[in-house]
């Protein structure tokens, strides 16, 4: 289930998506390495993973653009593996807005309709609804270049939507846009996607994107799927160092196990011994681990806190963000610790070369496979 306010359920109209063993070769170069995943009706659903990870290339096979080598795609129960694109009846969107110049807003967004021969005043209505929904609808004489860039975004979701597809595919569509413009963007996808109960698959490198705005995530890593969950999950209890490193920030502490019984364990790094909460997979004395531990669930104080887990160390670096400062500590057991803390309750004034003392939890950390 979502860990947030959607609507997952789906709509009337939503439709659920199955990828069975897709494989994408170019010569000996897997882009796709048979990734197996399932979309359920009216999810939204982000495919997050660096260039070359086989994201768009996914994205692609489900709009019929390519081709796979191996494997099937499913809408409910029916494939479409080798159905054409024409005949998918997917609403899709790109980074860049691929609107026609010489058409007004209302004609662009009405293009869908007209060639499948919707009823003029069908279509009118269609178009109206659409354009409303993304808060467009005082544009529709306009034309595209009179348009700024979110507003033209605007429309392409409004062509993409108009004529009610059986899934929505997003490529990156905000990327284009500025910080600011694209924050806003997102919410109003939240939005749009909680009122039209359809299926969403979005593609995009940016991590925060993917977080605000996903039911369910799959970060992609060489054309296979690393881990797959809600963003809670995957940012709270990442499986593996790659997935903690790609989502958000995170120190990685290389330790050898000492104790395992009871609900905690504890490990040493370097001598000096921590406390960790049990992972799910076993694990025995003098077993190699690594630990993620996020910089905002690390504490800093000026004197040695009462927690299980302490060190002190020297600031060497520091950031003044606004609401948070980010600090680069230095200790002698663990390395360089990266740590953020809001501003209003920061414990020390920060300063290069001041010494502090960081402490954190158990159940702050994740231990993680080492890849």
């Amino acid at each position: 289930m979502a860990d947030k306010t959607s609507n997952a359920g789906g709509g009337a109209g939503a439709h659920s998506v199955s990828i069975r063993d897709l494989s994408k070769y170019y010569g000996h170069h897997a882009a796709v390495d048979n990734v197996s995943l399932t979309v359920g009706q009216g999810e939204f659903l982000t495919l997050l993973g660096p260039s070359g990870s086989g994201k768009t290339t996914i994205l692609m096979s489900i709009a019929g653009f390519v081709q796979p080598s191996g494997g099937d795609i499913m809408i409910d129960d029916r494939v479409i593996t080798h159905l054409p694109p024409d005949k998918r009846n997917f609403g899709m969107v790109f980074q860049g807005y691929a609107l026609f110049p010489h058409l007004t807003v209302a004609d662009n967004v009405g293009f869908p309709l007209r060639v499948r021969d919707v009823a003029k005043d069908k279509a009118r209505e269609k178009v109206t609804r659409a354009l409303d929904l993304v808060q467009m609808g005082k544009f529709a004489d306009r034309m595209p270049s009179q348009l700024s860039g979110g507003q033209q975004q605007r429309v392409a979701l409004a062509r993409a939507i108009v004529f009610e597809p059986d899934l929505l595919l997003l490529d990156e569509p905000l990327s284009a846009l500025d910080k600011k413009l694209r924050a806003d963007l997102q919410w109003e996808l939240k939005s749009l996607h909680k009122s039209l109960g359809a299926t969403f698959i979005y593609v995009t490198h940016d991590q925060e994107e993917a977080l605000s705005m996903s039911d369910q995530v799959a970060i992609l890593r060489d054309g296979r799927i690393e881990q797959k969950g809600t963003p809670t999950e995957l940012y709270q209890k990442p499986a593996t160092r790659f997935v903690a490193d790609f989502l958000g920030k995170s120190n990685f502490l290389a330790g050898t196990v000492e104790r395992t019984a009871g609900d905690d364990m504890a490990y040493a790094v370097d001598g000096q011994r921590f406390v960790q909460s049990r992972p799910e997979r076993a694990l025995s004395e003098g077993d190699s681990i690594v630990v993620s531990l996020r910089p905002e669930k690390i504490e800093v104080r000026g004197d040695e806190p009462e927690m299980p887990n302490r060190v002190q160390g020297r600031i060497e670096a520091f950031n003044f963000n606004g609401s948070s400062f980010e600090l680069h500590v230095k200790t002698d057991t663990l390395g360089s610790l990266s740590v953020t803390t809001p501003t209003w309750r920061c414990a020390v004034t920060p300063e290069i070369g001041g010494t502090v003392w960081l402490g954190w939890d158990p159940d702050a950390s994740t231990v993680v496979e080492d890849r």
